[in-house]
């Protein structure tokens, strides 16, 4: 290769060796043990207070069980943060994705004439193709995200807000405003009530999985480094040789794809689809990355942090309502946690700089 050659095409930097402490701080960050601190102390204030009403194998089933489809949109949530940026149209991908598998499982069971005398003789074929649609609308929707934010150079604050009135708007055209009719019962008794040793959901089981597997992709892989290296500095990360911009439109469509798992289960759960549910999903799946642990500016966070950010809610909103107060106390608690967690980020980011 000429002189010139090398001047126009440089050589990627390789990426810096890290120390195995800093290695071990990259994989396992632990900022989010604060926040676990906060919930076990909620868990210990409710189970003081209710006894054996909250302290139950039964209660700790539900609040798993009203945590997964959160949950989902917070792993996807955590990956996007992590590379500095956000997606506030998860809770539109969701309700779009419910809809559209909704229809889709309605439409495959059976003719017209029959779902609307509620007999499907084809719900063995309507009920897996219609949940496949809902996962496979969240990661089309992931991917235009992506695409839009690398192609167009647009902000993913803007292109998001955009795409949440996109998927929106057109979940309510699908629906025709409404909730979707005419879904198989069988679709909950198959998977949304399915429960393993009779007490564990398949929903829950489902998560856990996909929780796992999110832990070992950030902490264990390529693809985790890359973004948490992109997170910190994507000049730099485009110098060392990744192709930044693949990169991002995957992290989108892995957002994408749990907001349109959310809303598969969405339909498992509850056999409709509705427009008018979900409105505030978006925003309480950045509160719970947030709160648990992961960096507004990119760069840091975890899953774990994100999994127990997510509990919070669930946490206080079932003690509450099992002692009959008003849950939009709710959203008081949690504001007040955020703006703790991000005052935290701030003087941890700070404190990492000064080093």
């Amino acid at each position: 290769m000429s002189d010139l050659q090398q001047i126009q095409n440089p050589a990627p930097e390789p990426l810096p060796e890290l120390s195995f402490r800093d290695q071990l701080k990259e994989r396992f960050d632990f900022a989010w043990t604060y926040i676990l601190v906060v919930l076990v102390g909620l868990i210990v204030i409710f189970t003081i207070w209710h006894g054996t009403k909250f302290f139950d194998r039964t209660n700790f089933r539900n609040i798993a069980l009203d945590s997964s489809q959160l949950m989902l949109l917070a792993v996807g949530m955590t990956f996007v943060i992590i590379t500095a940026g956000i997606d506030l149209s998860c809770s539109a991908v969701l309700v779009f994705s419910a809809v559209v598998g909704a229809k889709v499982m309605s439409r495959l069971s059976g003719s017209p004439e029959e779902v609307r005398l509620y007999e499907f003789p084809n719900q063995h074929i309507g009920i897996p193709v219609g949940l496949a649609a809902a996962v496979l609308c969240g990661l089309l929707w992931g991917t235009f995200n992506g695409l839009v934010v690398t192609k167009l150079r647009l902000p993913p604050f803007i292109v998001t807000l955009g795409t949440l009135g996109m998927a929106l708007g057109l979940g309510q055209i699908v629906s025709g405003g409404q909730t979707v009719p005419y879904v198989p019962y069988d679709v909950q008794t198959w998977v949304g009530a399915r429960r393993f040793f009779g007490w564990l959901p398949l929903l829950v089981v489902i998560t856990t999985v996909v929780v796992v597997l999110a832990i070992i992709i950030l902490s264990m892989t390529r693809f985790g480094r890359y973004t948490f290296a992109i997170g910190s500095n994507q000049a730099a990360a485009r110098r060392a040789g990744i192709n930044v911009d693949r990169h991002l439109i995957k992290v989108y469509a892995l957002s994408g794809t749990m907001a349109g798992m959310a809303g598969a289960f969405e339909v498992a759960r509850f056999a409709t689809a509705s427009t008018a549910a979900h409105s505030a999903d978006n925003l309480n799946a950045v509160s719970a990355v947030v709160i648990g642990g992961t960096s507004l500016f990119g760069g840091m966070g975890s899953i774990v942090g994100s999994v127990i950010g997510t509990f919070i809610p669930t946490v206080l909103r079932n003690g509450l309502i099992i002692g009959g107060i008003n849950p939009f106390w709710q959203q008081v608690a949690i504001g007040a946690i955020l703006i703790a967690a991000v005052y935290f980020d701030q003087r941890r980011r700070k404190a990492s700089e000064r080093m």
